[in-house]
C-alpha cells in the first residue's frame, strides 16, 4: 500500500519513509508512526509523518496493516 492517502496511515503502523536528507537518493527508513503531520487527505509525494524515534519524513510504503 502506498503512502499518498492519509486514510491509509494510522499511528502505530509500520511504514517506510524517505527523510528530507535522503530525498535525492531515495533511501527508505522504517519505523512506527507516532503522528501524522500532513493535514490534507492526499499528497503526491507521500503523507508526512513523525516516527516513534522522532524522525520526520514522507511515507512511501505501508509495511503492516492493523
Amino acid at each position: 500500500m502506498n503512502g499518498n492517502k492519509r486514510s491509509n496511515i494510522k499511528p502505530g503502523l509500520k511504514v517506510a519513509i524517505v527523510l528530507k536528507k535522503d530525498q535525492h537518493s531515495g533511501k527508505l527508513t522504517e519505523g512506527i508512526v507516532k503522528n501524522i503531520l500532513t493535514n490534507s487527505s492526499t499528497h503526491p509525494h507521500g503523507i508526512k509523518v513523525r516516527l516513534m524515534d522522532g524522525q520526520v519524513g514522507r511515507v512511501k510504503e505501508v509495511l503492516s496493516i492493523q
